[in-house]
């Protein structure tokens, strides 16, 4: 079959048209495929950093290793609260709270306890209200003290866990970490930790 010059035109044309097209469909698809990726990697960047930063659920190698490090950072740190920033926030209806080590800097062996107890509020919530939402690690009393030897640190970091209701107002509230080695303050004063509870 022989072909008149203008349908050999019409035929380049349309070749051009579909090869444009094509092109066209496959810039878009990787647009939108690069797009997907970056929005699910800033949401992934995003989780690991909050959940580490917020609040924690347990005591993992993770938490260790970074209990670990803010030791390995001051020679004279006697206590170590996870997250470094003292700060949690966890949702209503939700678990969270957070981990903290001990560690000897004395000459002498000693028997280690703690307590941790609300001291303030921004909303209308009384301070055993505020300790009632420790579920975990609320104190270790005089008789069940942990002893730690000279130099040397918990074996087991303590996870301080709250758990919050819904009925709890929307507020921050105070606590105060207590350590005392053989019946005398560890520290010269308690390591507060703020926690605030925000809507689920």
């Amino acid at each position: 079959m022989v072909y008149s010059k203008r349908d050999k035109q019409f035929a380049i044309k349309m070749k051009s048209k579909t090869a444009a097209i094509e092109m066209s469909v496959g810039t878009i698809v990787t647009i939108v495929l690069l797009m997907t990726t970056l929005i699910l990697g800033l949401v992934l960047v995003r989780n690991i950093f909050t959940g580490s930063v917020e609040n924690i659920n347990s005591i993992d190698q993770a938490v260790k290793n970074e209990i670990n490090k803010l030791f390995a950072e001051d020679d004279a740190r006697k206590i170590v609260v996870y997250p470094a920033t003292r700060e949690i926030s966890i949702r209503k209806g939700d678990d969270g709270g957070f981990g903290f080590s001990i560690r000897n800097t004395e000459e002498d062996a000693g028997s280690f306890t703690y307590s941790v107890d609300a001291v303030g509020s921004s909303c209308d919530i009384s301070n055993s209200e505020a300790e009632d939402l420790i579920i975990l690690g609320r104190e270790r009393r005089r008789g069940e003290g942990i002893t730690i030897s000279s130099g040397g640190s918990l074996d087991q970091p303590i996870l301080v866990k709250f758990s919050i209701p819904e009925s709890v107002p929307l507020c921050s509230i105070r606590y105060d970490l207590t350590v005392e080695k053989d019946n005398t303050l560890y520290t010269d004063s308690p390591l507060s930790v703020d926690l605030k509870i925000e809507a689920s």
